[in-house]
């Protein structure tokens, strides 16, 4: 291998003969001047600098020169990449288009940040207003803080706080009857029912339905006493509230039937037969849901998920639809479950008596109606509701054939008294009826579980408007004063 001092002579010897000088990349130059007639005698004399090549100059003796040396002989090769410049070049800094965009993510997580403490900030104090207008309750795993309540009558506001580990629910009850509830408030959470509430002693419930009941005692107020004697005659709500007494007669009579199918396919051994039987049964239920979800005792019987139960599914107070679905859907199996459907069969038959037997007033029609609504967007389309078999759909559909059928008894008076908001109340049930329609199959609908949560959100979405426009019929018609 030539030497460094060696190859140094050999190029001084070609430059003193005019001869070019080797480059790295096949070019040449002559050492015997430049264009302008100059010897180069310095490294930054030598052309192409900075063109991301490196030049080697070698002394006749061999010895490394620097930029101010004079140089007799060079050559120019290929510089490896970690000896260029450490900073990026022009091609390697990131394009403009990126660096716009990672400071406009940074200006909207910015305003984000602003808008959502704003939001607590408002939300705060809001809380702070309705402090002293709100009546707090404070639900515990086994009992609620406080257990006895008195407040005035007319509106009120109650906010529920819930410091159990489980979601949980909270009624207020008039003997049997639900007057007004919130399901599904999570552990942790709060969420606020307003009542509007007439004198009185009524009971509330604290989470499981294993826990004791409080109360809630209402006082009277001149107002109230006012509104008592001032009420208008009922005599245009009679044919209404009739016909609405027959519609639960004939469904509760189809309840009965389909329940009974069911119970027979059970006491038969039969899976196959007892899970296309579920689905008709559970269906009827569901349309006269709004009117049986006001008898506590029987709908918790009836109708009640596991989660309200210490043990859930394990807990032997477990009974009615769910508790069959679990076994049909989730353990494929109807070993030992004819007791609980024959449980079952005997609930919903005492259903029908009892719902003949109360007494609806008018504003409880659509409040009832409302509140299905309500808990369709808020808790049931999340898919609690039917865990294990995914029918929710078709309960869905006929929550709102239920809903459908009060609306069209209250045709009449809407349309005299409120047809702008009748009008709300159509379009509002149009739009959560094609909504449900688009997973309709040909022998019902669509398993939830094959909804999307865009798809889940959407239904959830019509079915708040509609619970909206329902919430409207009491101010409309006055039916609060009857």
């Amino acid at each position: 291998m030539e030497s460094p001092a060696r190859r140094g002579l050999r190029h001084q010897r070609a430059a003193a003969d005019g001869r070019p000088g080797r480059l790295g990349t096949g070019r040449h130059v002559r050492l015997s001047g430049r264009a302008d007639g100059q010897h180069p005698e310095r490294l930054s004399d030598l052309p192409d600098r900075g063109t991301g090549a490196v030049f080697h100059a070698a002394h006749p003796q061999g010895r490394q020169i620097g930029p101010a040396t004079p140089i007799f002989c060079y050559e120019r090769i290929r510089a490896p990449m970690s000896n260029r410049p450490s900073g990026l070049s022009e091609k390697a800094r990131p394009p403009r288009v990126l660096r716009l965009a990672v400071a406009g993510s940074v200006i909207l997580m910015i305003a984000a940040g602003g808008l959502f403490y704003y939001a607590s900030q408002v939300a705060a104090k809001k809380r702070a207003a309705n402090a002293g207008t709100e009546t707090v309750v404070n639900i515990h795993a086994h009992n609620c803080e406080p257990n006895a309540l008195t407040v005035a009558a007319g509106k009120n506001a109650f906010r529920i706080v819930n410091r159990s580990e489980r979601a949980v629910e909270w009624e207020i009850l008039d003997g049997v009857l639900v007057i007004e509830e919130r399901e599904n408030i999570a552990p942790g959470l709060s969420q606020v029912i307003n009542a509007n509430l007439a004198p009185g002693d009524y009971a509330i419930t604290c989470g499981l339905l294993s826990n004791p009941r409080g109360t809630l005692h209402v006082t009277p107020t001149a107002e109230s006493d006012a509104k008592a004697k001032a009420r208008p005659s009922m005599t245009a709500f009679i044919g209404p509230l009739s016909e609405y007494r027959v519609y639960l007669s004939l469904q509760g009579s189809a309840l009965i039937k389909s329940v009974t199918a069911l119970q027979q396919a059970i006491d038969a051994g039969d899976l196959s037969a007892a899970q296309a039987a579920y689905l008709p049964a559970r269906a009827a239920y569901q349309r006269i849901a709004p009117a049986a979800q006001r008898l506590s005792e029987l709908d918790n019987a009836i109708n009640a998920r596991a989660d309200y139960y210490e043990k859930r599914e394990q807990d032997p107070g477990f009974t009615g639809f769910h508790r069959v679905e679990y076994a049909l859907f989730e353990q494929h199996s109807v070993e030992g479950l004819s007791p609980v459907a024959q449980r079952l069969q005997s609930d919903v038959t005492q259903l029908k008596k009892q719902l003949m037997a109360q007494s609806l007033a008018p504003d409880q029609l659509p409040a009832i109606a409302t509140r299905t609504m309500r808990s369709l967007a808020d808790v049931r389309s999340n898919g609690e509701e039917e865990r294990y078999s995914h029918s929710d759909l078709n309960g869905f559909a006929a929550n709102l054939d239920g809903t459908r059928k009060i609306v069209d008894l209250l045709r009449p008076l809407l349309t005299r008294s409120a047809g702008e908001r009748l009008q709300k109340i159509d379009a509002a049930t149009a739009d959560l009826d094609t909504t449900l329609n688009a997973f309709a199959t040909a022998d019902g609908y669509r398993p939830y579980d094959q909804v999307d949560a865009t798809q889940r959100q959407q239904i959830a979405a019509k079915a708040g408007a509609l619970a909206d426009a329902l919430g409207d019929i009491d101010s409309a018609l006055g039916l609060s004063d009857l």
